[in-house]
C-alpha cells in the first residue's frame, strides 16, 4: 500500500471526531468470522523469498467455495515460473446484466520481515494496546481481507446486487520484478477482471497521536513510479596519475544537474479539487500562496511557499532523485565505470520517454542515460466521478459523521496503473485510518489499529453495497 503521502498530511487537515478506546472491536459475531479470515491472511507468509500468494488465495477461495460460490464463479491463476505467486478472482453476479460490473481489488504480497529485527514474530498477529501487529495487518492485507469478508456476507445473506461484484487478489505488488498478478492480468485475461470502475487501495484516513479522527482521502490518480540509470565511462587508470575525464566526477556533474532541476508544476483535477479544499485548513500564508498558485501556476513566489511542503511539492510536478550509487574498481584505480539510479515518480499526464529525454538533456553527452525494465504504464488519471464520490461522502456521513473527504493524488504507485491502462477507473477507498507512523507498512512491527479496522470494515461493507445497488 502506498500510504506515505496520507502519513505526511497529518496535520494538514482539520480535526474532527474522537476515535474511542477499541474494547469491544470483536463483540459481533460477524467480526468474529471476519476476524478468522484476516488472521488467516496475515498469518499466511506470502514474502517473495519464502511465501506463497498462491497458498493465501486457495484459503480464500475455500471461503467462498464454503460461503456458496460454485466453481464457475472462482479463478485462480499463476504462471509455470512463478507457482507462488499466483492470486484469484471471484464473482458475485448481478441481477441487472444491463450494468457494468464493479471490482474490488487488492495485493497478496507483503514486504519482507526478518524474525530478528521485529519486537514480535512478524507472521502472528498478536493484539496490544489496540492495535494488531503483524507483518501485512495494514498494507494489504486488511483491504484484502475485508474485500473477502465482504464477498462471503453477500453470498451467505442472499444479497442480489445490481450489477456483478468482482474480487481479484494479485501478487507482486511490492516488488519491482517480481511476476505481477494484476499486470498478467490486464494482458491476459481483461475479460475476466472487466469492470466500470474498480475499488481499491490508496485512500484512507488520517489519525492524530490523540487518537482523533482527521480528513477522509478518496485516491483519484497516482504518480507513475520509473527508475533510470546513469552511466559514465572511462578507460581508467592508474590512480598516481589522474586525468580531467574521470567516470565519477562526469557522473557527479550529472547527479548535481538533477538535483537542480524542478520539473513545471502541473494540476489535473483531483490535484486542484485537493488544493482548492485543504486551503481553508492551511495557517495565513500557506492558505494564500495555495490559491495564488492555483491562479497562477507561474507564480514562483507562491510556489516557493507550497513548495516548502515535501508533499506539496511532489503533488505539484514530477521528482527524480538519485537512489544508489556504485562506481570504480580498485581504490588506487581511476574509475572505469560509475553509475546511478534515479528514481522518478512521474505527475499524471506525462510520459517515460519526455522524462527520459529531460534527463538525458541534464546528464550532458559524457552521461548515458536508459530507462529500467520494467517501465510500467504511465498513470491515467479516472475523473472526479460524482457516481464514485457521491455514495463515498454518503457512507462516510453515517459512519464517520463530520469527517470531510477530499480527492487526493498519491505520490506513490499501486498496482491501479496495469488497470488504468485497460480502461478501468480505479479508486483508492477511504475508511481504514491510520496513525502518523503509516502504522509501520513496509517497516518494523507494522500494525494495524484495531477500532480502526472494524469501523473501515463496516464502512467499505456499506459503501460496496452503495455501489452495486
Amino acid at each position: 500500500m502506498r500510504t506515505i503521502t496520507l502519513a505526511i498530511l497529518l496535520g494538514t487537515a482539520a480535526i474532527g471526531a474522537s476515535l474511542a478506546p477499541a474494547a469491544s472491536a470483536q463483540d459481533r459475531p460477524d467480526q468474529k468470522a471476519f476476524f478468522q479470515v484476516y488472521k488467516e491472511l496475515v498469518e499466511t507468509n506470502t514474502t517473495l523469498s519464502s511465501g506463497s500468494c498462491t497458498q493465501a488465495a486457495a484459503q480464500i477461495g475455500a471461503r467462498l467455495k464454503t460461503a456458496g460460490y460454485a466453481d464457475s464463479d472462482i479463478t485462480y491463476f499463476s504462471v509455470p515460473d512463478h507457482p507462488r505467486e499466483g492470486g484469484l478472482v471471484a464473482m458475485l453476479k448481478g441481477s441487472d446484466a444491463r450494468a457494468k460490473p464493479m471490482l474490488l481489488m487488492a495485493h497478496l504480497d507483503v514486504v519482507e520481515a526478518k524474525r530478528e529485527d521485529w519486537t514480535r514474530d512478524p507472521f502472528t498477529l498478536v493484539e496490544d494496546g489496540g492495535y494488531y501487529y503483524a507483518r501485512g495487518s495494514t498494507d494489504d492485507k486488511a483491504q484484502a481481507a475485508i474485500w473477502a469478508d465482504a464477498m462471503v456476507r453477500f453470498k451467505t445473506g442472499g444479497y442480489r446486487p445490481k450489477r456483478t461484484i468482482k474480487l481479484a487478489l494479485t501478487c507482486g505488488e511490492e516488488t519491482t520484478f517480481a511476476f505481477n498478478g494484476a499486470e498478467w492480468l490486464a494482458k491476459n485475461k481483461p475479460d475476466l477482471i472487466a469492470a466500470e470502475f474498480a475499488l481499491n487501495e490508496g485512500g484512507g484516513g488520517l489519525l492524530t497521536e490523540e487518537g482523533q479522527r482527521k480528513t477522509l482521502f478518496l485516491q483519484v490518480g497516482e504518480k507513475a513510479a520509473q527508475n533510470f540509470t546513469l552511466l559514465a565511462t572511462n578507460p581508467g587508470g592508474h590512480s598516481s596519475q589522474p586525468t580531467p575525464d574521470n567516470a565519477i566526477y562526469e557522473l557527479s556533474d550529472a547527479l548535481k544537474a538533477v538535483q537542480g532541476y524542478e520539473f513545471p508544476i502541473r494540476f489535473t483535477d483531483t490535484t486542484r479539487a485537493f488544493f482548492a479544499g485543504n486551503a481553508a485548513a492551511q495557517p495565513g500564508p500557506m492558505a494564500d500562496a495555495i490559491k495564488r498558485l492555483l491562479a497562477d501556476p507561474a507564480d514562483s513566489a507562491a510556489n516557493a511557499v507550497v513548495s516548502a511542503s515535501k508533499t506539496y511539492h511532489s503533488m505539484l510536478r514530477t521528482t527524480c532523485v538519485a537512489t544508489l550509487l556504485s562506481a570504480g574498481h580498485a581504490e588506487n584505480a581511476l574509475p572505469q565505470r560509475a553509475t546511478a539510479n534515479v528514481n522518478c515518480r512521474i505527475f499524471p499526464g506525462e510520459t517515460v520517454d519526455a522524462t527520459l529525454a529531460r534527463l538525458k538533456a541534464l546528464a550532458g553527452p559524457k552521461v548515458t542515460v536508459t530507462a529500467n525494465q520494467p517501465v510500467r504504464p504511465t498513470a491515467v488519471p479516472p475523473s472526479l466521478d460524482p457516481k464514485i464520490l457521491g455514495p463515498a461522502r454518503a457512507v462516510a456521513a453515517k459512519h464517520f459523521p463530520g469527517i470531510a473527504i477530499l480527492p487526493l493524488m498519491s505520490t506513490g504507485a499501486t498496482d491501479g496503473v496495469f488497470f488504468e491502462a485497460i480502461g478501468i477507473p480505479v479508486y483508492g477507498v477511504p475508511g481504514l485510518f491510520i496513525g502518523a507512523d503509516i502504522n509501520r507498512a513496509h517497516g518494523l512491527n507494522e500494525r494495524m489499529n484495531v477500532k480502526s479496522l472494524y469501523d473501515g470494515r463496516d464502512y467499505l461493507f456499506d459503501v460496496v453495497k452503495a455501489y452495486a445497488g
